[in-house]
């Protein structure tokens, strides 16, 4: 076992960086410890599926380093890189399996790929999840392809699980049977998840930290826990927004804000704080989204 993987972090990236026309993913930190499952946000390309791939090695990059599970990523797509990806579990947006094939097919292909296939695991989970083993892979909808893709990903004892939009496309009941699977393979020792979604109410449930990158550029990465439980969004007016400033209780640097027709929304750090100073301005629970919404797109006085 590496140095990194014996310390706990299962995925590293420094000033990752790659230049497309139109397009530069610059100087990206990002990091997946044991235990952790890590929500990786942001518009649509922003860089996201970009990171992911070159986590993964699938392309080379012009700068700044990765690894996963302690192995350079620029190795995954070597032969010497076989072994990890053994341990790495991914699914990305698109169902990337041969039409023509059934379910069982595929079970039967990834048998031979992977030494730690797991056939039972793999029979049982697409059983759970009402996959019908004779279907082939074009007369399944899109949340049942995304359903087999996690199945597959499931049943070859990873230790990583990287998801790029894995709950897209199936309906709140399957997201929740999806969400208790990743908690169950996340609580085993050893074992993490890197997730991007755009379903943010499915990262307030199951994720420890989230990282947003926008335009290439990490924008923020925080303890979920202090963005839905410590902060707030205060529901104010142009007069309440001069008081709030003049006051002291939410730092210059951190005043953010967002004018609507009907008001005013305002970051708050601490919005308990804030509601002992202010009793009589609303001040709600933020979410993941307020957070994004006010962070990329709000106002700085």
């Amino acid at each position: 076992m590496s140095a990194e993987t014996a310390c706990g972090t299962l995925v590293e990236a420094r000033g990752l960086t790659k230049h497309y026309d139109g397009f530069s993913l610059e100087d990206v930190d990002l990091t997946v410890s044991e235990g952790e499952v890590v929500g990786f946000v942001g518009q649509n390309g922003a860089g996201k599926s970009t990171t992911i791939k070159a986590l993964l090695g699938l392309f080379p990059v012009d700068g700044g380093t990765s690894s996963v599970l302690g192995v350079p990523s620029e190795r995954l797509s070597r032969a010497d890189g076989a072994e990890t990806k053994e341990r790495v579990g991914v699914v990305f947006d698109a169902i990337s399996l041969p039409e023509h094939l059934r379910v069982a097919d595929v079970g039967s292909i990834y048998a031979r790929a992977y030494a730690t296939w797991d056939g039972r695991r793999f029979e049982r989970l697409a059983s759970e999840f009402g996959l019908d083993a004779k279907k082939t892979v074009k007369d399944l909808s899109r949340g049942m392809g995304m359903k087999l893709s996690l199945v597959c990903a499931l049943a070859h004892d990873a230790r990583l699980l990287v998801l790029d939009e894995a709950t897209a496309g199936l309906d709140p009941m399957a997201r929740d049977e999806v969400l208790d699977l990743l908690r169950d393979f996340v609580a085993e020792p050893g074992r993490a998840i890197l997730m991007s979604s755009h379903i943010t109410s499915d990262l307030e449930r199951i994720a420890d930290r989230i990282v947003c990158i926008d335009a290439g550029r990490i924008v923020f990465d925080l303890p979920k826990d202090v963005i839905t439980d410590e902060m707030g969004v205060a529901r104010c007016r142009a007069a309440d927004l001069e008081r709030i400033a003049g006051s002291g209780v939410v730092a210059d640097a951190e005043l953010r804000f967002l004018r609507h027709d009907y008001g005013i929304d305002v970051l708050v750090p601490d919005r308990f704080a804030f509601a002992e100073s202010f009793p009589e301005i609303p001040v709600d629970r933020m979410t993941i989204d307020d957070y994004m919404t006010l962070t990329l797109k709000g106002g700085v006085r």
